[in-house]
């Protein structure tokens, strides 16, 4: 029997959690050293998993398959495709990022030795949320991935109302609030974030009971099989429904418009490495999952939904922009943002071209790189300063350059800039998406001009200009936030300038998955020369 690679991925984070949580009230050190070393041992893993993996081989690998609720044809079955081992790496890649940048986030506060910060249950909470993240990317049986989407709410919930923004004190107490009123506000961003998310599963939970009655179980690689060869024939409606019930669960955890809003409340009352947890992580299970599921199990409803979706996308794509645009708070801008990047990576997938569905599983990854990055960056800066408001920064570049730097290297990213590592796979998406819509594809472009808008503007309020009074003592950036920002910054630039190893692993799955939808790519019309 081979080794269990892609269990083990799994289970070591959460073993690390487990461990993590048990270790002594007051050796709070320790409990971050055995995080951050279970975080780099599940990275190592992950590599090998990439090395392992075969681009031109079958289209699950290192599948791992064992009964487990047998009266219900419920199987522990794993495998991997090009696109999970993408986003596997990505997790294992930015959970010690994630766990250095938040190093002291959990610690007692000075001010109140009263209130106590579990600083143990912080960095177990990371380490669980990892194992599940990466489990789902695994997952091939439809009810082991629910359990583990419905599942990874529950350490969110507790990371986003449990540890929330150091910053929000400062800033409730400038408008005449206090520390009561910022825990209200962590307690209403979490409260909305679960309520929201539970809402969508439970309504995929109707869909995957739906989906058993039709076809008798759940192995994603079976089901698929048998519609392929039309052995399960479902009736259209029947389709269109449970269609409907997997992608709304997956909209809200995307997040797409109009099951958007809860994610500038969350991101906005959690630290800055929980928010990146959050964009750069457990949503990406969201858009991952219509790929996997969406598409490869109800091929007919996802062609007949698109024209809906892609309409979805695109006010996504400029509402998010345009609302980025408007934003006071710094966190509150990148949140917005990022729902205007996810409208591109669900526009990319229901462009139903190789470019476009390349390029938006490109874009997961590149995403959660700068988005990282320039989130990460932003919240050394206002842990300095304790305020999220763009008006209370400027001329930053001149007692912090570093900073400044790294922020603006960030921002850049963030806008896709030709040369870092968004811009390959915001080009595949438009040009995906034009090949097949092309009114579609010109209108997205709107989001570029805004993106270079709210990036421009944000960085230079803050970073230029005289400067403020109360910046002038802030200091640069310290060893270990350089050692948080430097591998991001590298990764944004040799993607950007050689995104060839992601690709070479993605584009099989890719066609794997327009197979399953029976699409070809359009063919150029080009009139012959005369």
């Amino acid at each position: 029997m081979s080794f269990p690679l892609l269990t083990a991925t799994a289970v070591l984070p959460a073993l690390g959690a487990i461990a993590t949580a048990a270790v002594p009230a007051g050796r709070r050190t320790a409990a971050k050293w055995l995080a951050l070393l279970v975080s780099l041992g599940t990275l190592v893993l992950a590599a090998v998993i990439a090395v392992r993996f075969e681009p031109g081989g079958d289209r699950y690998q290192l599948t791992e398959s064992h009964a487990w609720i047998a009266d219900f044809g419920v199987r522990y079955e794993l495998g991997v495709d090009g696109i999970a081992v993408a986003l596997i790496a990505l997790t294992a890649v930015l959970i010690p990022v994630i766990i250095l940048a938040g190093w002291h986030d959990a610690d007692p506060l000075e001010t109140d030795s009263q209130r106590w910060r579990p600083t143990q249950g912080f960095f177990a909470l990371i380490l669980s949320v990892e194992a599940m993240v990466i489990l789902s990317f695994e997952a091939t049986d439809v009810f082991l991935f629910y359990i583990l989407f419905e599942a990874m709410l529950i350490p969110m919930y507790f990371l986003i109302g449990g540890f929330g923004d150091r910053a929000a004190p400062a800033r409730q107490a400038a408008a005449g609030g206090g520390e009561e009123n910022a825990a209200a506000q962590r307690s209403y961003a979490a409260v909305k974030f679960l309520l929201y998310n539970l809402a969508g599963g439970l309504i995929m939970l109707a869909a995957v009971i739906g989906l058993y009655v039709v076809a008798g179980n759940f192995s994603l690689t079976e089901i698929a099989e048998a519609r392929a060869n039309g052995t399960l024939e479902m009736a259209t409606n029947t389709e269109r429904l449970l269609f409907l019930g997997f992608f709304f669960a997956f909209a809200v955890k995307a997040p797409l418009w109009p099951l958007h809003t809860w994610l500038p409340n969350a991101m906005g009352e959690s630290t800055a490495p929980v928010a990146v947890l959050i964009t750069a992580v457990v949503d990406k299970v969201g858009t991952f999952a219509m790929l996997r599921f969406c598409l490869g199990l109800f091929p007919e409803a996802s062609e007949w939904a698109t024209p809906v979706i892609l309409a979805l996308a695109l006010i996504s794509i400029v509402y998010g922009a345009l609302l980025a645009v408007g934003q006071r708070d710094i966190k509150r801008l990148i949140a917005y943002a990022s729902i205007s990047h996810f409208g591109f990576i669900v526009m990319g997938i229901f462009a139903m071209t190789t470019q476009g569905q390349a390029g938006a599983t490109l874009y997961m990854v590149n995403h959660g790189i700068s988005t990282a990055a320039l989130m990460l960056v932003a919240g050394f800066l206002i842990s300095r300063r304790g305020s999220r408001l763009i008006a209370d920064y400027g001329g930053v570049q001149k007692v912090a350059p570093i900073l400044a730097g790294t922020f603006l290297i960030g921002g850049l990213a963030t806008l896709s800039l030709p040369g870092l590592a968004p811009f390959v796979s915001e080009f595949l998406v438009l040009v995906g998406t034009f090949a097949r819509y092309p009114v579609v594809g010109v209108i997205a472009t709107l989001g570029i001009v805004l993106a270079a808008l709210y990036t421009l503007v944000l960085y230079q309020r803050t970073m230029t200009g005289p400067v403020k009074e109360e910046v002038r003592t802030l200091p640069d950036l310290r060893l270990r936030e350089l050692v948080v920002v430097t591998p991001l910054i590298a990764l944004l630039i040799f993607l950007g300038v050689y995104p060839k190893p992601l690709t070479d692993i993605v584009n099989p799955a890719v066609e794997h998955t327009m197979s399953d939808v029976q699409k070809k790519d359009p063919q150029p019309e080009v009139e012959a020369a005369k």
